[in-house]
């Protein structure tokens, strides 16, 4: 399994993304600039520039036509996807920290982070008034912060981990929490949901990664490993997880690589056993993402390389024995 290397970044990826189809990859990184690639050979098809400040994370709609990015220079900016061009920027009093589509696409949120005296907040806006720059809701986080947030499904609620473990629902009505469940003892790094929405994994700094049904917020299954879980990534055609992280960037000295500190490590979903590894970025990993497809994946990493693997063929002929 051969990686292709996509160094357009100077600094550490904090979030990659494939759009629907799976024929483009966004990056983003803590550099000021996110960058879009075709994932069938990687090559750039082109930059987001506007930011001046990292990048901390990256969406795009269902229809590959609008980009939205969420960055420490007190902005989440909505740019066109085909022409790289600014369509709206949305200013803050903190830094962005996580922002996302709604399933339609009408609607896009991003959430705020708890610095300098202000609340961390929850904000929503309809694409068709955006350029009043008024969102059509805020909802203010009273507990820990939010270090990542997705949609749940059929734009219902918007679900957030946060900064002490907890995972929480925010319904979209009334901005009310409306449930939530604290499994995790650290910081939520990374939430994702399965191709069907129906189920949700979560990635700590607990050294742990969880699984949840993602209606009921009921915990399923949990993945161990031995240093703080970065990203997790569920794949849409077999019951596999892939898990990435390593230890925090300050601790990295030159042997992790050859311990394996730094590889991507496959469980199976059901039964909780890693099975395989792959090896290759030189600092921690910092996203993961299947293909939708489920043939290949990338990660992203502290050393500011995506890596995209396409998987052999012995990797859909295994079978876990049982």
């Amino acid at each position: 399994m051969k990686p292709i290397l996509l160094h357009g970044h100077e600094r550490s990826i904090t979030q990659i993304k494939y759009n629907r189809e799976g024929d483009l990859i966004f990056s983003c990184a803590k550099d000021s600039q996110p960058n879009v690639w075709y994932s069938l050979n990687g090559e750039r098809l082109g930059s987001f520039r506007g930011h001046n400040g990292a990048v901390w994370n990256i969406d795009v709609n269902w229809e590959s036509t609008k980009v939205l990015t969420a960055s420490a220079d007190n902005t989440c900016k909505l740019w066109d996807c085909e022409t790289g061009k600014t369509l709206a920027s949305l200013d803050t009093a903190t830094a962005v920290r996580t922002c996302g589509f709604s399933f339609s696409g009408r609607y896009i949120m991003y959430t705020t982070d708890k610095t300098m005296g202000r609340p961390c907040e929850i904000h929503i806006f309809d694409l068709n008034d955006i350029r009043n720059g008024e969102p059509t809701m805020v909802i203010p986080i009273s507990s820990s912060k939010i270090t990542s947030a997705v949609w749940g499904p059929y734009e219902e609620y918007i679900i957030t981990g946060h900064e002490n473990g907890e995972i929480c629902h925010y319904d979209l009505k009334s901005g009310d929490k409306i449930n939530s469940c604290k499994e995790h003892s650290k910081q939520i790094n990374d939430l994702q949901l399965s191709k069907d929405m129906s189920m949700l994994i979560s990635a700590s700094k607990d050294t742990t990664a969880k699984l949840f049904e993602t209606a009921t917020l009921g915990h399923m299954k949990t993945y161990k490993t031995e240093r703080p879980v970065n990203s997790a990534s569920l794949s849409p055609i077999y019951d596999h997880v892939v898990l990435g992280g390593g230890q925090e960037a300050m601790d990295v000295t030159t042997t992790s690589t050859k311990v394996g500190k730094f590889d991507a490590r496959f469980y199976h979903l059901v039964f909780e056993e890693e099975f395989g590894r792959v090896k290759g970025h030189f600092g921690p990993i910092n996203s993961t993402a299947f293909h939708p497809d489920g043939k290949s994946y990338s990660s992203g990493g502290e050393d500011g390389y995506v890596r995209v693997h396409y998987f052999d063929p012995s990797y859909f002929d295994f079978r876990f024995e049982f």
